[in-house]
């Protein structure tokens, strides 16, 4: 032992060395060699780490906690897995090893010429002949370790994070020996950015290899990287650094170091910088140029597209290069065409609104302005309206696009229209009144525009047509499932409509997340109350029990979650029998969901919901069949809810289990006596954004302000809660919307607190598990990200 070398400095260390540093330390070590700015540091090799286990006696106890393991059973996995890294922590490290580590964070205090440098101390993880595997980015990163016995401790928790719940999971489902697997710990320098951010050495939007994108903003990189700032954004010419678009951004707050107390803190830029600073532009022209140009030299040597990590000492004003990594979403890039929006210069535009559900329509105009009027849509016609409801459904499914006056991205129309693959354009604010009756339109919902006539904008664009199925679709969805990757993050997917789970059915979906009811209410028309006083309460039996049975059978055996009615006292009125219902001023937060399953007033109409989820699993044998109750607000409801389920035959045990959506601020304050009631939350991101920002979903005018995003700290801090509650109570934690399709760094965000599954509409399920499956990877290869490694 006293001959063995535990540290290899970066300048030492190439990319080939990813079985002795990891992915992480090979990749720091290869920039370092190109000569880029990368701030100095060493690693403890992965060797080490096999070492520390070996000196310990540890792998005869880790064994013996993983022998008869069900990796499938949640909790289990959870509790033995922080038994392991328990041990870990509280095992000594051999003293010749920290002696070295001691001495190399000193050698590299003299380097930086500090007495104790502040250090992020980071985990790299490697597998024995399997240089190229990634496993599920779980272990963590530590950012302003200062002094030699805190990173001492640091490296220890890095190796014990190696045995997180996801990460040993992943290795398990991967058929990875865990004893193969090593640890390397990096230790480097950190860089008090005054300014830092991600660059991109091609276009990642619109995939153009000619291009460099460059965001940026105040303080360090997490606030770019999480997501909570907009940053200011840089689009260059690739060839002459040419600045060809520009878009300063509103930064609000900004993540800064805590000096010598470590850690770190987010302050208003307001108050940090002056008001000034919030909304102007953070770079100039000159330091956007400098850095174009190291990352046109980093891309040179790598010979790829690269995305790299970016910040500039707030001392110094020196730029440094903190990771780069190949850009892994890229697609091929578009040819050049003649036939473009930008050459047709007699284009004209007729509305403009936000691009809801993505795709090119043309049609007719039919302009709807009352539920009477939806039977004159028919085939390939373009809806409008100013914001649809349930009752539209069967007018959409006819449309070949919708355009609406109102509404946000997380509007009706918007969730109907991506569930169904039709192009959707919400919040035009004058569309009824510019598109008239029987215009022949064009809807560009990619871009949010709608022009006049039957324009071809151009033959890379997916155009819509309402016949295209059959085996060419079904095909193409086998191979997607072939090709899909595999992730330690569940990938679920969102379904309304019963009816077409065939043409979704062989997606890469891990099951239904979310199968919403309302669908089936529609379809049936008449009010359950009003069916249960004319003796036809087997209507809505029957309907609901078939189409579960449909989705089910289907995806057998991946669980269906199905959500019970979530009607609103507004949409119900709208049913055969509905004048019953109270009026409400504002039925969004009135009676709904959990409240009204268990109010005299409709407990008899719940319960022939539930006589049809027990007839699912009963009369088919489809266990695979759960539920979900939305909008809660007290435990004492979830409590109420379940005794009523039970009594009619459906009791809460390991094969039939209860989630709920947390999507009410009580929820989150309750979170582990909620927890301790159900099996899983759902996180429903777009009502819980709503109600914790106080913005209406729907209102088009605060959604184009940006009041509307799951990405602001309340939310987020909101769904932290929700996953570590739930987790501290061993159940599961999923989120249904399409944030995590819309925003990577809210996906990253998500993956890194540890959320299990994320569910999705079915037009992202494919894009969003390749999304995950490169976050979990740069979890593992990315560096500077404060990775929180929390469990499954």
């Amino acid at each position: 032992m006293e001959n063995y070398n535990a540290i290899k400095w970066f300048e030492e260390i190439r990319k080939d060395d990813i079985p002795v540093v990891g992915g992480k330390g090979a990749n720091l070590g290869e920039l370092t060699s190109t000569g880029a700015p990368v701030p100095p540091g060493f690693c403890v090799i992965a060797e080490t780490y096999a070492r520390f286990i070996k000196e310990n006696s540890l792998n005869t106890q880790i064994s013996e906690l993983l022998k008869d393991l069900d990796f499938e059973d949640t909790a289990a996995l959870q509790q033995k897995t922080e038994t392991i890294r328990s041990l870990i922590q509280k095992a000594p490290i051999p003293a010749s090893i920290e002696k070295q580590i001691v001495e190399a964070y000193e050698k590299l205090a003299d380097k930086v010429g500090l007495k104790d440098p502040d250090v992020a101390v980071r985990s790299s993880a490697t597998a024995e002949d399997l240089p190229d595997a990634s496993f599920a980015g779980q272990q963590d990163t530590y950012l302003h370790v200062i002094g030699a016995p805190s990173v001492v401790d640091h490296v220890r928790q890095c190796w014990a994070s190696l045995w997180t719940a996801r990460a040993t999971y992943y290795r398990q489902k991967q058929n990875y020996d865990h004893f193969n697997v090593s640890l390397c710990a990096v230790v480097q320098k950190m860089v008090a950015s005054e300014k830092s951010g991600v660059m991109f050495t091609a276009n990642p939007i619109t995939n153009e290899r000619g291009q460099l994108m460059i965001n940026a903003s105040w303080g360090l990189g997490e606030a770019v990287v999480s997501g909570s700032v907009s940053p200011d954004e840089f689009i260059l010419d690739k060839e002459t650094l040419t600045e060809l678009d520009v878009t300063i951004a509103d930064k609000k707050v900004m993540i800064v170091d805590k000096e010598k107390a470590g850690g770190t803190v987010t302050v208003n830029v307001a108050d940090y910088l002056g008001p000034a600073a919030v909304s102007s532009r953070c770079m100039s022209v000159e330091e956007v140029r400098r850095l174009a140009e190291a990352g046109k030299a980093i891309e040179a040597h790598y010979g790829v597209p690269m995305d790299i990590e970016w910040g500039q000492d707030r001392d110094t004003k020196k730029l440094y290069i903190l990771q780069a990594r190949p850009i892994t979403t890229l697609k091929e890039e578009p040819a050049k065409k003649e036939n473009t929006i930008m050459d047709q210069k007699t284009l004209t535009v007729l509305v403009r609104g936000l691009a809801a559900s993505p795709g090119i329509a043309h049609g007719r105009v039919v302009r709807i302005d009352s539920l009477q009027e939806i039977a004159r849509v028919k085939d390939g016609d373009v809806l409008v309206t100013g914001m649809t409801n349930p009752d539209m459904v069967p007018a959409m499914k006819k449309a070949c696009a919708v355009v609406t006056d109102e509404g946000g991205r997380t509007c009706h129309a918007a969730i109907v229209s991506r569930e169904l693959g039709i192009p959707c354009i919400v919040g035009s604010k004058n569309g009824t009144e510019i598109l008239a009756e029987g215009m022949e339109i064009t809807v560009d919902a990619t871009r949010g525009v709608v022009y006049r006539g039957n324009v071809n904008l151009s033959s890379d664009q997916d155009i819509h047509s309402p016949v295209a199925e059959g085996a060419a679709a079904k095909q193409s969805a086998a191979a997607v499932a072939e090709a899909a990757p595999i992730t330690g993050t569940k990938i679920y997917m969102n379904l309304g409509d019963a009816s077409i789970i065939g043409k979704y059915s062989r997606l890469p979906f891990d099951g239904i997340g979310l199968m919403r009811t309302e669908f089936i209410f529609s379809h049936v028309g008449v009010h359950p109350m009003y069916l249960l006083r004319t003796g036809r309460g087997e209507v809505l039996i029957n309907d609901m029990s078939e189409a579960i049975t449909t989705v089910a059978q289907a995806i057998y055996p991946r669980p269906l979650v199905v959500r019970m009615s979530d009607f609103r006292t507004n949409e119900f009125r709208g049913l055969e029998g509905g004048e019953v219902e109270p009026e409400e001023n504002n039925p969004m937060i009135g009676w709904r969901g959990v409240s009204r399953y268990i109010s005299p007033a409709y407990e008899e109409g719940f319960r022939l919901e539930c006589k049809a989820i027990k007839k699912v699993r009963d009369e088919f044998g489809l266990i695979n069949v759960w539920v979900m109750l939305p909008f809660v607000r007290t435990t004492w409801e979830v409590v109420r809810v379940k005794e009523i389920m039970a009594s009619e035959g459906l009791v809460q045990n390991k094969s039939f289990k209860i989630w709920i959506m947390a999507e009410v601020p009580a929820v989150v304050f309750q979170a582990e006596e909620f927890a301790r009631l159900v099996d899983g939350f759902s996180i429903g991101s777009n009502d819980l954004t709503q109600l914790v920002m106080g913005v209406d979903r729907d209102s088009g005018i605060l959604n184009n302000m940006g009041y509307f995003d799951e990405r602001d700290p309340s939310v987020k801090n909101a769904i932290k809660t929700l996953i570590h509650a739930a987790h501290k109570q061993g159940i599961t934690c999923s989120i249904c919307g399409q944030g995590p399709s819309l925003y990577p760094d809210f996906a990253e965000f998500l993956v890194r607190e540890g959320i299990d599954s994320m569910s999705v509409n079915p037009d992202t399920v494919a894009y969003t598990r390749r999304l995950v499956a490169g976050v979990e990877q740069r979890m593992i290869l990315g560096g500077m990200r404060k990775v929180m490694g929390q469990e499954l």
